[in-house]
């Protein structure tokens, strides 16, 4: 299966992308890393640079049919940069709109808020998104890893690089049942 990993340009917490990415190569799957912009997203580790990496389809020229699902990374830059571009938002919500699933961790759901698909869902995410959630319609849970099926498409959430081996062991379950 293709997965669609969307980041900004800038500002993704590394280990965030990282790690679900790996867990899609060892199931084997193909992830594509989707950006605003074409060339590099540069990766953080909270507020250092880290590593960056090669763009391979821009948002507003990919195709959601071809992909089985889609992983927002967190990093508190990157999704607050992601809910300001409109190719972002319309691409997240296309998921949605589909019935494909998705799958968010630590502030990745601030771009699931602006795309207006969490209201009457329950998830969770970094506690301080919490007040967010609840009023663009959302129950709010602090849990390792949240799956929610109500509206169209699976949900998966997690909080923090903490709750990663949960997360990947879960959107992966979840993905493959939803597509298999």
């Amino acid at each position: 299966m293709r997965i669609a990993f969307l980041t900004a340009p800038e500002g993704v917490e590394q280990v965030e992308l990282t790690d679900p990415w790996q867990a899609a190569v060892d199931a084997g799957h193909e992830p594509v890393l989707v950006s605003t912009a074409s060339g590099e997203v540069q990766a953080f580790n909270h507020l250092d640079k880290a590593d960056t990496f090669r763009v391979d389809e821009v948002v507003g020229e990919a195709s959601v049919e071809s992909f089985g699902g889609l992983v927002l990374p967190g990093g508190v830059a990157n999704p607050d940069f992601l809910r300001t571009d409109d190719k972002a938002v319309a691409f997240v919500r296309a998921f949605f709109e589909q019935g494909r699933p998705v799958a968010a961790i630590c502030h990745a759901p601030w771009t699931l808020i602006e795309a207006d698909v969490v209201r009457g869902r329950v998830l969770t995410s970094w506690p301080s998104l919490r007040t967010d959630l609840r009023n663009a319609g959302a129950t709010w849970v602090d849990e390792q890893v949240k799956i929610c099926d109500h509206g169209s498409g699976k949900l998966v959430t997690s909080r923090k690089p903490d709750d990663l081996k949960a997360f990947c062991e879960t959107y992966l379950e979840v993905f493959a049942q939803e597509t298999g």
